[in-house]
C-alpha cells in the first residue's frame, strides 16, 4: 500500500493535502471539521498585528467565473486577512494543535514591514505550539495598498529582508508565500532563499476583475455601487501555478528549495502533477469552498490508488520526477512528427474539427457530402486544435509517425528525415542550443 505520509521541513502530516490560508481556515470550528474530514494539515488564515482592527466588507466578497455547465472555474476574492482578534486566534490555534498533534498546523502572518512588528508577533505564535509560519507576501488586494502582502512580494529586497528578520527571531520553520503578480517568479524565490527561508509556497492569488455589472457600470462583486480588484483563484489558475512551481524547481539558483504547491488543486491528479513538477505537498482552497471538506477523501484514495498502480511507495518517489523534462523551447525535437487521426465510429459528425481547422488553422480536415471528416496528412501540422475542440473524448487522437513516412493518398513525405535543427542557420536559438 502506498504511504501518503508527508514530512515537509520536519512538519509531519498523514498526507500531503493541506488547506491553504483562506476563509476555510479562519477559526477553530472550521479547522476541527477539516481535520475530522481527513486533511493532513492547515495553514491558519493570515493573522495581523495588534494594531488597528481589520474591517472586512459586509457585502459580497466573491466574484466568479463559470463554465458552460456552471462549474466553478475561478473565484475573485476581496476578503482581507482575519478580522478576528489576535488573542482569540492564538487561543484557538493552541487548542487545535493540542488536540490534533499528528496534523500540520502552520500560521500565516502579515504585519507591517517593520522589524519590531515581526519580532513582536513571532513569540506569540511559538507559544501556541504551531509547527511553522508562512509569510504572506502574496495578497494583492486591500493589504497591498497598506504596504503589505504583494507590495512586499513584488520587491525581492523586501522579501529577503523580512525573511531574515523572521529567521533571526524564531526557531519555527519559515515558508515564504510568493505572489504571482510579478514578471519572474524566480527573483523573489531566490530572495527568500537568500534570506534563509526554509521553503516557499505558491501561488497566491492573481490580481483580477472577474466581471462588470453593465446596469450600474461597476466591477463585481459590487459594494454599494463600487467594486475593486481582487485575488483570482481556482481551477483556472492551475496552469499558471504549475509553470511557476516548475520555474523554481528547475532554476539552478532555487533548485532544491522545498515547495508547497498552490493554485487550483481540485483532484488527486492535480496534486500529483504539482508534485511531479517539484512541490512536496499541496495546499487547497477553492475546491474545499466549492465541494466541502470531505473532498479530501477522494484526493487521498485517488492518489493512493494511482501510486499503487505505478509502484510508488511514498510521495518522495515521484516528487520532481517531471522537472528534467521541462525544457526551454529550443531544446524540443523538431524532427518529431505527429498527425491527427479521427475515429469514424466515435465521430458524431458535429463538424467542430472541420470548422476550427478550415477557418482558423491549416485546412487539414476534409468534409465529404456525407459529412465524413478526414485528415489530410500533407496539410496537417499536428497543432491538435481538432483534439481540443472535439466534444467526444478520444475521438480524435495524435499518431506519431516514423521518419520518412509518406501520405498514402498523395505519396508526399509527411515526416522529414532527421536533421539537427539546433545547427540550422535559420534557428534563432542556435547559439543558445550550443
Amino acid at each position: 500500500m502506498a504511504n501518503l505520509q508527508s514530512d515537509f521541513l520536519g512538519i509531519k502530516s498523514p498526507n500531503p493535502f493541506w488547506l491553504a490560508s483562506a476563509p476555510p481556515t479562519d477559526k477553530e470550528y472550521n479547522v476541527r471539521r477539516a481535520f475530522e474530514a481527513g486533511w493532513g494539515g492547515v495553514v491558519w488564515k493570515t493573522l495581523g498585528s495588534e494594531g488597528p482592527p481589520i474591517v472586512n466588507v459586509s457585502g459580497p466578497r466573491y466574484g466568479a467565473i463559470w463554465g458552460a455547465d456552471r462549474r466553478l472555474l475561478g473565484l475573485n476574492n476581496i476578503e482581507l486577512i482575519t478580522d478576528r482578534p489576535l488573542e482569540v486566534n492564538l487561543r484557538e490555534i493552541k487548542a487545535v494543535k493540542r488536540d490534533y498533534p499528528d496534523r500540520a498546523l502552520v500560521v500565516s502572518l502579515m504585519v507591517p514591514c517593520e522589524e519590531q512588528e515581526w519580532k513582536t508577533i513571532l513569540p506569540l505564535i511559538e507559544e501556541t505550539g504551531a509547527d511553522g509560519v508562512e509569510l504572506n507576501f502574496g495578497c494583492p488586494h486591500g493589504m497591498a495598498e497598506r504596504g503589505m502582502g504583494s507590495a512586499v512580494g513584488q520587491v525581492p529586497d523586501y522579501v529577503e529582508m523580512v525573511t531574515r528578520w523572521v529567521k533571526e527571531t524564531t526557531r519555527m520553520p519559515c515558508i515564504v508565500k510568493l505572489t504571482p503578480n510579478i514578471a519572474d517568479i524566480t527573483h523573489p524565490a531566490r530572495a527568500a532563499k537568500d534570506g534563509g527561508a526554509d521553503a516557499v509556497s505558491l501561488i497566491n492569488t492573481i490580481t483580477s476583475i472577474t466581471g462588470v455589472d453593465l446596469d450600474i457600470m461597476a466591477p463585481t462583486p459590487t459594494i454599494d455601487g463600487k467594486g475593486t480588484h481582487g485575488g483570482y483563484c481556482g481551477p483556472a489558475v492551475k496552469p499558471i501555478a504549475m509553470n511557476m512551481v516548475a520555474q523554481i524547481a528547475r532554476n539552478p539558483q532555487t533548485a532544491g528549495l522545498p515547495i508547497s504547491g498552490i493554485g487550483g488543486v481540485t483532484t488527486w491528479r492535480d496534486a500529483a502533477e504539482f508534485m511531479a513538477l517539484g512541490a512536496s505537498n499541496v495546499q487547497v482552497c477553492t475546491a474545499a469552498m466549492t465541494y466541502g471538506f470531505k473532498i479530501v477523501q477522494e484526493m487521498i484514495s485517488g492518489l493512493s490508488q494511482w501510486m499503487d498502480e505505478k509502484g510508488y511507495h511514498s510521495i518522495d518517489d515521484f516528487v520532481g520526477a517531471a522537472v528534467p523534462k521541462v525544457v526551454d523551447w529550443q531544446y524540443l525535437n523538431l524532427n518529431h512528427v505527429t498527425k491527427a487521426r479521427i475515429d469514424q465510429d466515435a465521430c458524431i459528425k458535429c463538424g467542430r474539427c472541420y470548422a476550427a481547422c478550415e477557418d482558423t488553422s491549416h485546412q487539414a480536415i476534409s468534409m465529404s457530402p456525407e459529412r465524413v471528416f478526414d485528415v489530410k496528412d500533407d496539410e496537417c501540422v499536428a497543432c491538435n486544435l481538432c483534439v481540443n475542440v472535439c466534444p467526444v473524448e478520444g475521438c480524435i487522437t495524435m499518431e506519431t509517425l516514423a521518419v520518412g513516412a509518406m501520405d498514402e493518398r498523395t505519396g508526399v513525405p509527411v515526416a522529414a528525415e532527421h536533421r539537427d535543427w539546433t545547427k540550422h542557420p535559420n534557428n534563432p536559438f542556435a547559439n543558445a542550443a550550443e
